[in-house]
């Protein structure tokens, strides 16, 4: 005599679960991955419109901004942490207060004075990108 089942079996159910999980942790750390190299990418970007800024800066007063205050860039390139200009000095003096350095990004800007030339600092904690003034780039 054949019964029938009219469901599902425990070990079914177990497998699908697992195999749904599986995919799910596979597609969080794709999209963990896609989200951090698209806020590297908007940092660089930054960078990048900072550096044009510095030579419009620097065509109007003879001598790159690097701002007075107290900035975060890192010793271990070779720059004086105190000599730097943070985000929003930065875009305040290059930018005219424009919102270049965003947010969203996680990235913090800073400019710092490398005799008489600059280099560009951005940090979100865990990596540091550096670009000179002539365009090297450094922590991609």
């Amino acid at each position: 005599m054949i019964t029938k089942s009219s469901g599902f079996s425990l070990i079914e159910l177990l497998v699908v679960v697992a195999i749904i999980g599986i995919l799910s942790s596979i597609g969080i750390v794709s999209y963990n991955g896609y989200v951090s190299g698209t806020k590297q990418k908007s940092a660089e970007n930054a960078m990048q419109q900072i550096s044009l800024a510095q030579t419009e800066y620097y065509s109007d007063n003879s001598e790159y901004f690097t701002g007075n205050e107290i900035g975060s860039c890192s010793p271990d390139i070779g720059v004086p942490p105190s000599t730097g200009a943070s985000s929003i000095a930065i875009e305040d003096a290059l930018f005219g207060g424009g919102d270049v350095i965003t947010k969203e990004a996680g990235y913090d800007m800073c400019i710092a004075k490398v005799g008489t030339s600059y280099i560009v600092t951005a940090t979100n904690g865990d990596k540091t990108l550096t670009m000179t003034a002539n365009g090297t780039w450094t922590g991609k």
